[in-house]
């Protein structure tokens, strides 16, 4: 079932960001990329580690800051900014693999994750549509 303010999701009423399926596949994957990190060569703690962990991290945080803003073109702006962040982490997580910093198996473990939060995502921007044309 489709998550949006108000709508249930398997018969449950989403009650806070932390019932939307979006924001636990999210929070999954930042777990992921900190677990991913956590092996990079220690001079790219400040880089590339880095800049992998603050996108991440700002996949749920846009995600939850959104909904708590209450008014759907809000929400629908912020989903497009975790949105974002997404395609970024993708990137940086494309750039680690072709560099060697991370197996490509990891790459396309983290990559699998978060092609799962990037279609989670695009049916909440589209039930929020939906919502705001009926």
């Amino acid at each position: 079932m489709v998550e949006a303010s108000g709508i249930q999701r398997r018969g449950r009423a989403i009650k806070t960001y932390r019932d939307l399926e979006a924001w636990q596949l999210a929070m999954e994957l930042v777990e992921q990329v900190y677990r991913l990190c956590s092996e990079l060569p220690s001079n790219e703690r400040y880089g590339l580690a880095s800049q992998m962990q603050r996108a991440a991290v700002s996949i749920p945080a846009n995600i939850a800051e959104g909904y708590g803003r209450g008014h759907r073109r809000e929400y629908a702006r912020f989903l497009s900014i975790a949105r974002g962040s997404l395609a970024e982490l993708e990137t940086h997580t494309t750039l680690a693999v072709r560099l060697g910093l991370v197996s490509r198996n990891a790459g396309v473990q983290l990559w699998e994750l978060a092609q799962r939060v990037g279609q989670v995502l695009n049916a909440l921007l589209r039930a929020l549509r939906r919502e705001a044309r009926d």
